[in-house]
Formats: structure tokens, sequence, C-alpha cells
């Protein structure tokens, strides 16, 4: 999230689960939560200790278990973390503090899990969603058609984009730590996507129109302006079309200078205006290519 924040970067994070398991947390819950004996002894310290060891630049709550945000000292923590800890300048944190604080209190919103509102919103928000379906955690029984295809993630990574989210992936490692193969070709083959097609996903905003008015296939982000103070927005196609052409309605009253397809260097495809919108021919691209799963056309608008 911070990437999106401040342009794309190495950031450290971590995330902390407020663990209503511990035994300290029963205890306290048997208590109706007039007790605070494992957020003084176990939670707080621990948090600290990470803060000032680590310097994370995310913290990510989560798991709060009914109890409100003056049992667990959210707001007290909160304070010193942006008034006195070595990260005071730099940390976001996400909204699940306590019970009642989801979409209210965070310096970006989670709501609930899978959270994709699909059009803009006026906050700062975040799509925490899995890999496999249904569960946080690794499940060895679960057979292949559990898992979303890289082909699903990159479409959830577009439509979340567009829209000014950030896409938090979650991988189920093993007990013992492993991240098993088909979570590492997932992310692997996302990061090939990213390669091609990051410029577009990385310090972009949402554009004028986020989903193509013809076409729901196409999201668009916006990518700033060039030399000459030309707008750059990029159209990202989900699925490509039988015909080898795209019409974009969202730039029917737009005028358009250029257009590219990352990954294809050098290359200007061909276009032209109609009474729909903008027709674009697109290139032939062989089967062995590394463009897939989501194609970006890179645009020039006057």
């Amino acid at each position: 999230m911070k990437a999106s924040l401040t342009g794309h970067q190495n950031i450290r994070g971590i995330g902390t689960a407020l663990m209503m398991g511990h035994t300290g947390t029963l205890l306290d819950k048997s208590n109706e939560f007039k007790t605070k004996d494992y957020v003084t002894e176990v939670m707080r310290p621990q948090l600290h200790e990470i803060v000032e060891t680590y310097r994370p630049e995310v913290i990510w709550a989560d798991g709060y278990g009914g109890a409100y945000d003056d049992y667990w000292g959210s707001t007290e923590f909160l304070a010193w973390l942006y008034n006195s800890s070595p990260v005071k300048d730099v940390v976001v944190v996400n909204d699940r503090w306590g019970h009642g604080d989801l979409c209210k209190n965070g310096g970006f919103f989670t709501c609930h899990d899978h959270y994709n509102p699909g059009v803009v919103q006026k906050f700062k928000w975040e799509d925490a969603t899995t890999i496999q379906k249904g569960s946080w955690g690794y499940q060895r029984n679960t057979n292949i058609n559990g898992y979303f295809t890289t082909d699903e993630l990159v479409d959830l990574l577009v439509t979340v984009v567009s829209v000014g989210g950030n896409l938090l992936l979650n991988i189920g490692p093993t007990h013992d730590g492993r991240i098993m193969p088909v979570f590492e070709e997932r992310l692997l083959e996302i990061g090939q996507w990213l390669s091609i097609n990051g410029e577009c996903i990385y310090n972009s905003v949402p554009w004028l129109y986020q989903n193509d008015t013809m076409n729901s296939n196409v999201w668009y982000t916006s990518v700033g302006n060039d030399t000459s103070g030309s707008s750059l927005v990029c159209a990202m196609l989900l699925d490509w079309p039988n015909n080898g052409s795209l019409l974009l309605g969202a730039l029917l009253s737009h005028h358009v200078i250029s257009v590219e397809m990352l990954g294809l260097s050098g290359v200007s495809l061909k276009f032209s205006s109609t009474s729909d919108g903008l027709l674009i021919t697109l290139p032939a691209i062989p089967p062995s290519s590394d463009l897939k799963w989501a194609w970006t056309l890179k645009m020039v608008l006057q």
C-alpha cells in the first residue's frame, strides 16, 4: 500500500494477528475483556519490539475476535506509532484494530476479506485475498481446481488497481514454512506479467474511466504525462478479441496521438476514430510469446 501512496519501491511490512486463540486472550475474553493481561504482557511488548527492531513501514493488524479497540489499546499504540516511534514519518496501517473499526479507522481500509468495490472510493483501500480458494492457510488435500489460475489473479490485479485499490495476495505456507510449487508458480507468473506491464500498475492512478463503456474486458489506468505534457493512459485487455481488433468506447471524445502494446518495443499500432469510439488493430502475437493473461495498450492523448 505504501508503494501506491509514494511510488513503487521496496518496503518493509509486517502482519500481526491479534491472536484471539492465545491462552491469555481467552482468559481476558472469559472476563468479558475487563482484564487486559494478554495485551499488556504479550501483544504490546511484541509490537514495540518488532517496530523498534525491524522498523516496518506497513503494519497490518487482524483477528480482533469481537473485542473493541479499547481492549486492544489500539489508540495508545497508534498514537505512539505515529508520534514517537522510529517509523512515525513513513508507516501506514490498516483498519482492523478492534470490533467496529472496519472501513472506518485506519490509513487504508480493507472493509472485509476479498473486498473489491469495482468503483473508485473516496479512501485508500486494499483487497486482501487468497491464491487458494476459500482458505488462508495451506490445505494439503486441495486439488488443482482449488486454486485461482494466473489468468484469474492477473484479471483481479488489473480490476483492483484500475479503481484505485491495492491487492494483498495471500499464500499459505506448510507447517514448516515451505511455499508449495503451485503458490510459487502463481507468484512467478504474476511477476513475469508485471515485468512487462508493471509501468501501468505501479505509480498509476484511476483514469477518467475505469472500465470501458463498450468493452467490459478493458480496464484503464493513468500514468501521468510525457515530456510534451500529453496524457499517458493505459488500457488493459483481459480477453483477446477473435477478430483482431479492439473498439474502445471511452476514447470516443479524446484525441489519440499514438498507441503501443507493452512488450512490443518500437511497434506503433494502427488505429482510427469511428462514431462509436477508437478502433485499434491488434498485432499478431505468436503462442510462444511472453505476452499473455492480459495485454496492455499504452496511449498518448492530446
